[in-house]
């Protein structure tokens, strides 16, 4: 099997970009994911996006972390694929697609795409960390030392030993500045720290404002791959208009051949 794909990155969050609209590509083949996933045998990436078509919208996202099992929304892999669908000359400027969690709207404007999220209803606060869901359940507690944590070690055991199989994310903050935290994600699917999540910024800028530890409703999100924004209003119910804006970048195109 020879297979065309792009390679996309969004604040080091990368991932295996397939056009998939005719539908070739073997979707219930999760060793096949995984491998293409793969660092050392394969291309290399957090996961793995198809673009297929869809009735209602633009274009519909299909989502695989990289241990090839089909996952929640991923915002960064949402940007990204917005930014692949105006290089096929699928969209234009402005866009609605469909995931796994609903419709979307994005709009791109050069490398930086501007995605809206789903709206959320709840944070849960607990004594040391919250809980939500932003397309992907996130765990979210504050970490007074970020730099010198590790996220693999303690990530991995807050993802199994409080949330089970099934898993969470896992995020650890730090405040900088009034409106700019630093945060570092344990992702499950990966089951390890990847350079930035999507969902998982967008979390922890709900948590904090939630928690009153910022007064903004645009926050800057420091993660080790770039900085990211995510802006919201706040409602009687919730959070609405919720925004993740940040760069998402074509790393390289080819082909691979594989045996399946």
């Amino acid at each position: 099997m020879k297979l065309h794909f792009f390679k996309y990155q969004g604040t080091g969050n990368d991932f295996v970009m397939i056009d998939n609209r005719s539908m070739k590509f073997p979707k219930n083949n999760t060793k096949l994911v995984s491998l293409l996933c793969d660092r050392k045998f394969g291309i290399g990436a957090d996961g793995l996006i198809l673009l297929e078509e869809d009735d209602d919208t633009d274009f519909r996202m299909v989502y695989y972390n990289a241990d090839g099992n089909e996952s929640t929304m991923c915002g960064n892999g949402g940007r990204c694929l917005v930014a692949f669908a105006h290089y096929l000359g699928v969209i234009g400027n402005k866009t609605t697609f469909m995931a796994v969690d609903g419709i979307h709207e994005a709009t791109i404007s050069g490398k930086e795409v501007s995605l809206e999220m789903q709206a959320v209803s709840k944070v849960e606060h607990f004594p040391g960390f919250s809980f939500l869901d932003t397309g992907s359940p996130h765990h979210v507690q504050m970490h007074p030392h970020l730099k010198d944590l590790d996220v693999r070690q303690e990530g991995s055991r807050l993802r199994y030993s409080k949330y089970g199989q099934g898993g969470s994310n896992i995020n650890f903050v730090e405040k900088l500045e009034d409106d700019l935290f630093a945060v570092r994600t344990y992702e499950r699917g990966v089951e390890d720290e990847t350079l930035s999540c999507g969902t998982g910024v967008t979390a922890v800028a709900l948590a904090m404002y939630d928690r009153k530890l910022t007064q903004g409703t645009k926050v800057r999100l420091q993660t080790p791959g770039g900085m990211l924004s995510v802006s919201f209003e706040p409602t009687t119910e919730g959070y609405t208009k919720v925004v993740l804006q940040g760069p998402a970048v074509q790393v390289f195109e080819g082909t691979i051949e594989l045996e399946i």
